[in-house]
């Protein structure tokens, strides 16, 4: 599996590498306020893919976060019902005990 995925990302390298070279020509970005910027065309794609991976990623967090919680909550109630479980499976193994016991004192 790991040389799969290896070869993988070798053929994905090599098909964006060719890509970026089939991509050089100059464009020009127009920004607010009369800014201009001339990059790339390859550089402005990996800039935006960039960021958009990022974007993605915080967008997310919060319910990675969430599962996490949530599944330490689950191993909680798991343990504790393991617990009550090999009680009862030791007060099974155990003889019963009497209903009720005499003290000594009342025999008399």
């Amino acid at each position: 599996m790991k040389i799969i995925s290896r070869l993988i990302a070798a053929i994905l390298f090599i098909l964006f590498f060719f890509f970026a070279l089939k991509n050089t020509q100059e464009i020009t970005l127009h920004f607010f306020l009369g800014y201009e910027r001339t990059d790339p065309l390859v550089l402005v794609l990996l800039v935006c893919f960039v960021g958009g991976a990022i974007l993605g990623v915080l967008a997310m967090t919060p319910i990675v976060f969430r599962h996490r919680r949530e599944v330490s909550k689950h191993k909680k109630a798991v343990t504790v019902l393991q617990k009550e479980r090999e009680a009862q499976q030791l007060a099974q193994t155990q003889p019963p005990q009497p209903d009720s016991v005499v003290p000594p004192q009342h025999l008399i």
